[in-house]
């Protein structure tokens, strides 16, 4: 027997509020199935749909397996769990939602220190001084080398980071960071700034289809009803 077609939405907090919401307002309101807590749920009208309410990098990972055929999670979560984006998923649609920046940090203390270009100098004279690479503490490993990568900084190891990324420099877990921020607020309780260049990604929450999907006929074309519903909402 074919499987439904499966949509992912975030399972809580403000991001499953916002995508619920947004159903409702296009004309294809959601109700999870059992009680307020359940994984599962409907779209009224739409009987050939199983909604799955997964966390955000969880349909970040499923879109990348395909085992899922459209979810909304952020932007940041999908470049950062699927390197090779383009070939196992599209982003059909930005939402307008959950927005937040990437960004790169330095100690505000590091007053000669403003662009990536100043961080690459910086990294060769903390070899030369301490005879060990500058350390980054990020949730983001595959965004974080990219990005350095394409600003030609060379010098740095990272550190994957496990819990609050901001307070890596203080611990001395690390020098800089790489992390998400809504406001700056909690960065600069932590006396860091961002670097002039040192917007990594600005992302939001949004909309993709899993290449097996679109490589469907019949799984395309429930999307294509579920992505121009959205159009005049979004």
């Amino acid at each position: 027997m074919r499987a439904p077609f499966s949509l992912a939405l975030p399972s809580k907090g403000r991001l499953m509020e916002d995508a619920i919401e947004l159903f409702s307002a296009a004309g294809m309101p959601i109700s999870k199935l059992g009680d307020d807590r359940g994984y599962r749920g409907i779209i009224a009208g739409m009987n050939d749909v199983e909604v799955t309410f997964l966390s955000a990098t969880e349909i970040a990972y499923r879109l990348r397996e395909g085992s899922i055929d459209m979810g909304i999670t952020g932007e940041d979560l999908l470049r950062e769990h699927i390197p090779d984006l383009q070939e196992r998923a599209e982003i059909s649609a930005r939402l307008g939602f959950g927005g937040a920046d990437v960004v790169c940090a330095v100690p505000e203390c590091w007053i000669d220190v403003s662009t990536m270009s100043d961080l690459d100098e910086v990294s060769m004279h903390f070899y030369e001084t301490h005879q060990r690479r500058l350390r980054v503490a990020t949730k983001y490993v595959n965004v974080t080398r990219g990005f350095f990568a394409d600003c030609g900084v060379r010098g740095y190891r990272i550190v994957e980071s496990l819990g609050a990324t901001e307070g890596a420099p203080a611990a001395g877990a690390a020098e800089i960071i790489v992390d998400i921020t809504s406001t700056g607020d909690t960065l600069r309780a932590n006396h860091l700034r961002i670097l002039d260049d040192g917007l990594v990604l600005r992302s939001e929450a949004v909309l993709a289809r899993s290449r097996l999907a679109l490589d469907d006929t019949d799984r395309l074309h429930i999307s294509d009803l579920i992505l121009d519903g959205l159009r005049d909402t979004i």
